[in-house]
């Protein structure tokens, strides 16, 4: 191939692209116009319902480790207080301390979608950022690095995630950041490299977030999820999601 053509393939490539994104950015305005419109006492009923849901299913009272999103109000994300506050309550009998999930939380780093994924134990490991939004502290109350998911020497089991907009195949749109596709894709080489099987990929969606299947276009930096949770219950997408219904 001449050097020509390939200049050619490369500027199609990113046109391609450039469309995409522009796609991605016109259905961003439409679902935020959709969240914004949908009435407070509807919303407050299906965050309920979702983290209900959640709490009762199997596999997330299977899971020993999990990474988990911290629900920031103002970008109207599916509230996750609930769940944090059930995996983080103090275990009272020794049978809840062998039950206790570990649970790590998202902390953005700079403004390049770096986003590390960090050890809590107590709701109080949590400081507001310039955004107001939770995160963790680095340090921890010793004084040491909290543990960073991507050097601990386990693997979690699921991943609950937040997005803006999903449909039925498990396409997930973003809010533009890139911070979930990057730790996500990182995590995914992480679990190849150590043999490990790879987590299931749950994402929180009220009703008015999924979409017709098709309708959010794909880049090759986009992770699909597994299932989603809706008010009316569990929609299982991939293989692995099919088979926890079973």
């Amino acid at each position: 191939m001449s050097t020509a053509e390939e200049q050619n393939l490369s500027a199609d490539g990113a046109a391609h692209l450039d469309t995409i994104f522009k796609q991605k950015k016109a259905l961003r305005s439409l679902v935020k116009r959709d969240l914004k419109s949908l009435d407070p006492s509807l919303r407050s009923q299906q965050d309920e319902a979702i983290q209900r849901i959640v709490l009762e299913a199997p596999w997330f009272k299977a899971s020993k480790r999990l990474c988990a999103y911290i629900s920031c109000s103002a970008l109207r994300e599916v509230d996750t207080s609930q769940l944090l506050s059930h995996i983080l309550q103090k275990p009272s009998t020794e049978s809840d301390l062998q039950m206790r999930k570990k649970l790590y939380v998202p902390r953005v780093e700079d403004k390049n979608r770096n986003m590390r994924m960090l050890h809590i134990s107590s709701i109080e490991d949590m400081i507001a950022n310039s955004m107001n939004i939770l995160e963790p502290a680095p340090i921890d109350a010793e004084g040491n690095d909290r543990e960073d998911v991507l050097l601990a020497d386990e693997p979690v089991d699921l991943l609950i995630l937040p997005g803006l907009a999903f449909d039925k195949a498990g396409r997930r749109l973003g809010r533009g950041g890139g911070y979930y596709d990057t730790f996500l894709t990182r995590y995914q080489e992480r679990t190849k490299e150590r043999n490990w099987k790879q987590p299931l990929k749950i994402a929180l969606s009220y009703s008015v977030q999924i979409l017709d299947e098709g309708t959010i276009p794909l880049t090759p930096n986009d992770v699909l999820v597994d299932a989603l949770v809706s008010p009316s219950g569990l929609i299982p997408i991939s293989p692995a999601a099919l088979e926890i219904c079973h």
